[in-house]
């Protein structure tokens, strides 16, 4: 299970390795580990991936 805590600027998370996003594991956001876990910064200024319209 994650932990959050919310901070100003972001967020920051605790998981382990399957709980991981597909973001987290290409290391497209901020990830530090730690022994077993891995600790996260989602920053609240950061663009979010969109899901492309495959309606063209």
């Amino acid at each position: 299970m994650a932990l959050r805590i919310k901070l100003p600027g972001g967020t920051l998370k605790m998981k382990v390795y399957r709980e991981l996003r597909v973001r987290e594991r290409e290391r497209r956001v901020p990830v530090m580990k730690i022994g077993s876990l891995y600790f996260i910064w989602w920053s609240n200024s950061q663009p979010h991936d969109k899901p492309q319209d495959s309606r063209r």
